[in-house]
């Protein structure tokens, strides 16, 4: 078995469970973690902080072009290999590195690989990758759910919504306040309940608390072409219709007729939601709708993850 030393900087604490270290280890390779001045392979994550005192003792007018001389220094001159990995809102290049994976779409580069957070809470162990796992959910996702009707159990659960936050900053309160005003909405997290420290330590699972509600209020954390987590399929694989709020890019991954996008109904403070809901017909059609209309696959992440380990053994 092949072995090579990984280091992280700035990522979540259980990144050593995601998809990457799992797919690296069904090649063949035996993972060593240690620190990032023993590794072969450094990964960057959205989480770490700037060395803000690196130019400390440099004038700050002459800063701006002392640090952009110094980012175009050749990265590969000495060990390890960079890659900077963001399951957040940030673009592929916020760090300098010599491999990025992010939600960015249309990067032509083929250092960059986009990997949309919720395809790490898939089950594909159809395609042999086995081990990622969804704690805060209860379950990971099925493709054939996800490609099958949202159904009629849908239309059978009562007209209320689910609304799980830490916090309630906009766009969250004006979309929480627009959707109480057609529906009961209850809200769950950490804003809504002080005992609860963090999302972690809830105390509950969304898949089984989403089963008494029929919509569920799952508006993104931010909105850039590309970015889309696993928000929208939690809901729908718990027969829940997802009222999110998004941009029209998301049809690159999900079908839009198959969930409530609060984002265009902002210009007219999302008066035609109320009709939209308390219309048997218009929920019909959400019903008949699949959510993912193309069958996904992680082969071609598995492909990319072997080109950077070699790369970083090389």
């Amino acid at each position: 078995m092949r072995s090579i030393r990984i280091s992280t900087a700035g990522s979540p604490s259980d990144y050593s469970h995601g998809l990457l270290p799992i797919i690296a280890q069904s090649l063949g390779y035996q993972l060593d973690w240690v620190k990032s001045s023993h590794a072969d392979l450094l990964i960057l994550g959205p989480f770490i902080k700037p060395e803000t005192k690196k130019l400390k003792w440099c004038p700050k007018p002459l800063r701006p072009s002392l640090q952009s001389a110094l980012n175009l220094m050749p990265l590969r001159a000495s060990p390890p290999l960079r890659l900077f990995h963001s399951a957040e809102n940030l673009r592929h290049d916020t760090i300098l590195a010599d491999y990025s994976i992010s939600f960015d779409l249309n990067v032509s580069q083929a250092n960059h690989f986009r990997l949309p957070y919720w395809m790490e809470m898939i089950d594909w162990s159809h395609e042999g990758i086995t081990g990622n796992h969804n704690p805060r959910y209860g379950q990971l996702m099925k493709i054939e759910r996800l490609m099958q009707p949202l159904g009629n159990r849908f239309l059978q659960k009562k007209k209320a919504a689910a609304f799980l936050s830490s916090h309630i900053r906009e766009p969250r309160k004006t979309l929480f306040e627009a959707v109480q005003k057609v529906m009961p909405v209850t809200g769950f997290g950490a804003h809504f309940n002080k005992n609860i420290e963090n999302h972690h330590r809830s105390g509950f699972l969304k898949q089984e608390l989403l089963q008494e509600f029929g919509f569920n209020l799952c508006p993104e954390n931010g909105m850039h072409p590309g970015y889309y987590t696993e928000k929208i399929p939690e809901a729908f694989f718990a027969d829940c219709l997802p009222m999110t709020w998004t941009d029209e890019n998301v049809k690159v991954d999900f079908n839009p007729n198959a969930f409530i996008n609060l984002a265009p109904m902002a210009w007219c403070n999302y008066f035609p939601l109320r009709e939209l809901v308390n219309s048997p017909q218009m929920l019909e059609d959400y019903a008949s709708q699949a959510l993912l209309l193309e069958t996904p696959s992680i082969l071609p992440f598995r492909d990319f993850v072997k080109r950077v380990l070699e790369d970083a053994r090389s």
